[in-house]
């Protein structure tokens, strides 16, 4: 492995960098994308063409301070009821616009907090999401799930609407670090409902855990870590703590002179990886690890992995549908965000209308350097030859495009032929190198930490 004053001459420990989730990234989303271009894509979808549908749950118990997504706390169900209501005529408003014979390949129901859903809520969502379209065979529904949140009844419920995948966020299971970021979630809740879910047939398990967190130590994480493998997950992610009060203002609860320095998160990071590895999970992208047989680990293998808001996934459909307050849709076309505030959401599917707000219409260019970026963060690697046929230019002009990547990741890629594959540290530098393929201004503070 490079050394680390190598890796701090690249920069690697100073620079923020987007997380390449999207390209461009949502911070460079305008008002220009409305509901009515929104209604043009949904119209647009092939006719038998597939999609994955995503729906965002904002609501949560406690509001964990770490966190960055758009939530809101309540301690009654007294939102939850007329939210689903409006999420269901979502899904009534695109039914309008979304050819009638498209497939469903996947769902998603995230947040927030989904299992702050009682059981017939759940029931009702299952409901609105599975009378929608056909769904394929082999479709996938994955839900996240908070321990702390959820019982039998929850877990029942969630099975009989169909939730094939669980996903679990673990973070830190030391009680110093968790104090410290807000996040209570004892080892033995965690795995009891893991008990719970495997019992009722749920067989596919994903963990997050992060590394980066307040007090967090090589010692305190390898424990964390060998919990979560006494727990047996199909794939974990294992994220870098992103501290951006600036942008989640309850960060600020977050005591950031307990932050490890750049290199700390470094160290955190290979002890974690390396006790992955140990135990057999194969190494996916740049922060997944999945068992052998776990889908993720074979679209991996196959090269068909691709990156969407998630993270990484095998879901191969072209058109992802986000549905609630802030959910994000992709489109061939572009992105469209619904309104990130449950009361301006509410204005607009009450007055009948698609809930975009803002997003991002690709151009040629955008469509090029995205597929680019995603092959440098899925596969660290370029096949100009692959790219030039795909988009209808020449390898010449994708060649002249890396010229900024090859200067200066020159000793840690090769280049043979039509490839251009970085071959050393490739899950630590991938995301610089990304950034030399953007082509979007980086405001200054705007993103987290490479490493």
């Amino acid at each position: 492995m490079t050394t680390q004053s190598e890796l701090r001459d690249l920069g690697l420990f100073d620079a923020r960098v987007p997380r390449y989730t999207s390209y461009p990234p949502a911070n460079h989303f305008s008002e220009a994308t409305d509901p009515e271009l929104t209604a043009q894509w949904l119209s647009a979808v092939p006719v038998k063409g597939r999609v994955s549908l995503y729906v965002h749950i904002p609501y949560c118990r406690r509001l964990c301070w770490f966190c960055a997504c758009r939530t809101q706390g309540t301690s009654t169900n007294r939102p939850l009821v007329p939210y689903l209501e409006q999420v269901a005529k979502e899904f009534a408003i695109v039914d309008q616009y979304l050819p009638k014979d498209v497939r469903v390949s996947h769902i998603h129901l995230g947040g927030g907090t989904p299992t702050i859903l009682d059981p017939e809520l759940i029931e009702q969502l299952g409901s609105i999401v599975n009378t929608f379209r056909p769904k394929d065979d082999d479709l996938e529904f994955s839900v996240e799930i908070d321990p702390t949140e959820v019982d039998q009844a929850r877990i029942d419920a969630l099975r009989n609407i169909g939730m094939t995948r669980a996903s679990i966020g673990v973070q830190d299971f030391d009680p110093l670090v968790q104090n410290s970021i807000g996040r209570e979630q004892s080892y033995e809740d965690t795995r009891n409902v893991v008990n719970m879910l495997r019992a009722a047939g749920v067989t596919s398990l994903n963990m997050d855990i992060l590394y980066g967190l307040p007090h967090q130590t090589r010692a305190r994480l390898t424990d964390s870590v060998q919990k979560v493998l006494s727990l047996s997950p199909d794939r974990v992610a294992l994220y870098g703590y992103a501290h951006v009060p600036w942008m989640a203002k309850r960060q600020v609860m977050i005591p950031s002179e307990a932050l490890p320095h750049a290199e700390d998160r470094l160290k955190l990071f290979e002890t974690a990886r390396k006790l992955f590895v140990w135990d057999g999970y194969e190494e996916i992208g740049i922060d997944h690890y999945a068992r052998p047989e776990d889908s993720l680990a074979i679209a991996a293998r196959q090269g068909t992995m691709r990156r969407n808001f998630q993270g990484y996934t095998e879901d191969s459909a072209e058109v992802l549908i986000g549905f609630g307050a802030s959910a994000i849709s992709r489109y061939p076309q572009g992105y469209a965000q619904n309104h990130s505030t449950s009361s301006r959401y509410a204005a607009a599917i009450e007055a009948g209308s698609l809930a975009t707000a803002r997003g991002h219409a690709m151009t040629r260019d955008d469509l090029l350097r995205g597929a680019m970026i995603d092959d440098l963060m899925c596969q660290f690697e370029l096949d100009t030859e692959a790219l030039a046929h795909r988009f209808g230019t020449t390898q010449l002009a994708i060649f002249d495009m890396t010229e900024s990547l090859r200067h200066r990741f020159a000793d840690y890629i090769d280049v043979k032929g039509s490839k251009i594959r970085l071959i050393k540290d490739a899950r630590l530098i991938a995301r610089l190198a990304a950034q030399e393929i953007d082509a979007y201004l980086m405001p200054d503070g705007r993103h987290s930490r490479a490493m």
